[in-house]
């Protein structure tokens, strides 16, 4: 059976010369792509796919049938074929026999991997029974805002009935059901109790799909996908309906700014347990929603699907504020807010967690709303805080769909017949129903999800912190920014070179892939391109917990003599800079209220008096005490530290060849003026190097090291000290 019709949002993106090409598990893997690439058909992570595929068991050398189906864990718009779990549907399907009852369900996890086929590693997920029991070669699951509209409706399941008249279909209906086993238990009944069935809406959670080949199972669910957006388009065109009861207040025209003013400050309180990355939106849905007269209520009936609620929680923080008023007001009523989101999430808690339940985690929200601002959200990592918010926009979208389906009807009036076959405990408003918190208990909680997420790489030392990194677009910098990536941090790097921090930027990416890094220009001789450098940090990441500056400036002039205007700017670029950059950065740390580390570098010129180099002796003799005196009035929250390395010639913008050459004819070495820059610059650094103890050249990577070690949280008790990088230089040992 094939169905189509003429697709209005979704768009066909099958290529019958790509598939050509493909075997049958790739058809799988690139059905999965397709289906992955559109959050309307399916959100980050959520749902599943599998095809059932004739295969030569390598044991007895017969065919089988073996079920592909996406991994625990994974997500259809990137899996690639090493994604799939793969069991034997003989195996699978035996299970049924062994199957002791719903109260028991969770036990039958543990059997999955007795029926893997071929030594797959890749866990099957809980949703596995749900493909292997349905009687089609290829099914897709999947959670679109406009299936789970119709299946978080107070009156689902009379509007199924009309959308299947409507255009032609047989879905059936599921009651709410957790998914694991018993639902596909149900999923394989209703099947076969519904005579010519071609989908199913799960109550609450989403649809399944399914075709007698790869492209007619792909073809039908969009296909039915796109007809529900039209069904639910219609309905909430009706005269007189507006979304979400309509406009309650106006969206402010300097949200961004307020949202950056805020950001710090929120990200500090939510991140009581545990430190977050924060994302912002205003897109036009999300201020629709929470300028809605509606908004306060629907948010805090929470989200419905379990994709959602396992990143958004059970509900998101609403901060009831008028915009018109002043946005001072708003830190007490974050404060106050969430006061009442923590009492309320531990009550809940305790309310249905038993005595084997995981452990009370952060009670803290992950989705914050403000009225005529927009929407915050927080993850362990840029990444997840984006799609955590995609997933309330996805939310949203639900909960708009539900109320259109329930245009001109008084939900009084409805039979109940929602997502529940017993409704009681299924709170409606605005026909939209939220999955009651016992049953989002029973997800969040789940031992399985608990599983998943131990499951999960142990976090990086530097993992959740935001590094900003002045002067990061070369030298010490450079080796700075992908030293602190490769430890888990989320990156920024500054430089007057945008350029060179566009380049290191590029590098760092392939460390920690492009949404944990960013670039920006700074001057730090001036307040307003440092304050902008620092909304770039909060705009991409929500705050900063580690600010490194690396820039400096040395002095030189071909007679040797400098002027009185490069004495000013040495210790304008060397000593004020470094107050100014770290004062606008210590207004940040404040607003956060969490633990915070800066790391300026000094230099062993600090306690060696040198002829020529007085500028910069003198300049970076100023830097060393102003770590100290940042240390005492920081403390106790911010850690003030620095380096004091010997001369690092390699990679430094502060040795261009003039300088190297005037260098090297200062102390007699021999070169040769076609040299190379490196070439002159390896010979000077040799030179410097036979000065020291260790007869080491001092490298840009011992700096950045020393640097790391200073900033994380090994060195926590550490502050006012500077670390020497200097090979072992007599000259600067401490007096």
């Amino acid at each position: 059976m094939t169905v189509q019709s003429g697709l209005r949002f979704l768009e066909d993106r099958w290529d019958d010369a790509v598939a050509a090409k493909l075997d049958t598990p790739e058809l799988l893997r690139y059905r999965s792509n397709l289906l992955g690439s559109d959050l309307r058909i399916t959100n980050f992570g959520g749902g599943n796919t599998s095809s059932k595929l004739e295969q030569v068991d390598p044991l007895d050398g017969k065919t089988k049938q073996i079920l592909w189906v996406k991994g625990s864990g994974g997500d259809l718009g990137s899996i690639k074929r090493g994604g799939f779990a793969t069991l034997y549907m003989e195996k699978l399907l035996a299970l049924e026999k062994a199957y002791r009852g719903v109260e028991l369900e969770d036990e039958m996890v543990d059997m999955y991997p007795l029926c893997t086929f071929g030594n797959n590693p890749v866990a099957a997920s809980i949703d596995t029974p749900l493909h292997g029991f349905l009687p089609f070669a290829h099914v897709d699951h999947l959670h679109p805002d406009w299936g789970i509209a119709l299946a978080a409706s107070a009156n689902g399941k009379i509007k199924m009935e009309e959308f299947n008249k409507e255009f032609g279909h047989k879905l059936a209906w599921l009651p709410w059901q957790r998914p694991g086993f018993e639902l596909g238990m149900m999923l394989k009944k209703i099947v076969e109790q519904t005579s010519g069935c071609d989908g199913v809406v799960l109550g609450g959670h989403g649809l399944f799909t399914w075709g007698d080949t790869q492209r007619e199972s792909y073809l039908n669910t969009i296909t039915i996908i796109d007809q529900l957006g039209q069904f639910i388009e219609r309905h909430g065109s009706v005269a007189g309906h507006n979304h979400f009861g309509g406009v309650q207040v106006k969206s402010r025209d300097d949200r961004a700014a307020i949202a950056l003013q805020i950001m710090p400050y929120l990200r500090g309180v939510v991140s009581r347990k545990q430190r977050w990355i924060g994302s912002f939106s205003d897109l036009p849905k999300v201020l629709e929603f929470v300028n809605s007269a509606q908004a306060q209520k629907l948010a805090h009936l929470g989200t419905s699907c379990p994709d959602h609620f396992i990143r958004t929680k059970i509900r998101p923080m609403f901060i009831k504020w008028n915009p018109a008023g002043d946005p001072a007001e708003l830190k007490e009523l974050i404060e106050t807010s969430l006061e009442t989101y923590r009492a309320e999430y531990e009550e809940y808690y305790k309310k249905h967690a038993l005595p084997d339940s995981p452990a009370l985690r952060d009670a803290s929200p992950t989705v914050v709303l403000v009225p005529g601002v927009g929407m915050f959200s927080f993850g362990k990592n840029k990444t997840e805080s984006r799609i955590t918010g995609e997933f309330y926009i996805n939310a949203i979208g639900v909960m708009q769909g539900a109320g259109s389906l329930g245009a001109g009807v008084d939900c009084k009036d409805i039979p109940q017949a929602g997502p529940a076959a017993s409704a009681d405990q299924f709170t409606v408003y605005a026909n939209y129903v939220a999955l009651p918190p016992s049953e989002a208990f029973r997800i969040e909680y789940w031992k399985l999800e608990e599983a998943k997420i131990r499951r999960q790489p142990q976090e990086k030392e530097l993992s959740r912190r935001v590094a900003l990194i002045v002067g990061g677009g070369s030298g010490i910098g450079r080796e700075v920014a992908l030293l602190a990536a490769e430890r888990g941090a989320h990156v920024v790097i500054a430089d007057r070179d945008v350029k060179g921090a566009e380049a290191v930027a590029e590098e760092v990416k392939g460390i920690v892939g492009k949404e944990a890094v960013s670039w920006t220009s700074i001057d730090i001789r001036d307040r307003k391109t440092i304050k902008s450098a620092l909304e770039a940090t909060i705009k991409q990441f929500g705050g900063i917990d580690i600010l490194i500056n690396t820039a400096a400036l040395f002095p030189s002039s071909p007679d040797g003599v400098i002027s009185d205007a490069q004495w000013a700017l040495t210790l304008e670029v060397n000593v004020t800079a470094n107050y100014l950059l770290t004062d606008e950065a210590a207004k940040i740390f404040a607003e956060q209220g969490i633990d915070a580390s800066v790391v300026l570098t000094s230099s062993a010129n600090a306690v060696v008096a040198k002829r020529g180099s007085e500028a910069y002796d003198v300049s970076k003799a100023a830097l060393s005490h102003l770590v100290r005196e940042l240390a005492v009035s920081l403390s106790p929250k911010v850690r003030v530290n620095g380096i004091s390395p010997a001369t690092v010639v390699k990679g430094s913008t502060m040795f261009p060849r003039d300088r190297v050459i005037a260098s090297l004819k200062k102390y007699k070495l021999p070169f040769d003026e076609v040299d190379t820059d490196d070439g002159l610059r390896t010979v000077l650094a040799q030179f410097y190097a036979t000065r020291t103890l260790t007869h080491q050249p001092i490298d840009p990577k011992d700096c950045a090291q020393a640097i790391m070690f200073l900033a994380g949280p090994l060195a926590r008790c550490t502050t006012g000290h500077l670390i020497p990088v200097d090979g072992g230089l007599t000259e600067a040992y401490l007096r």
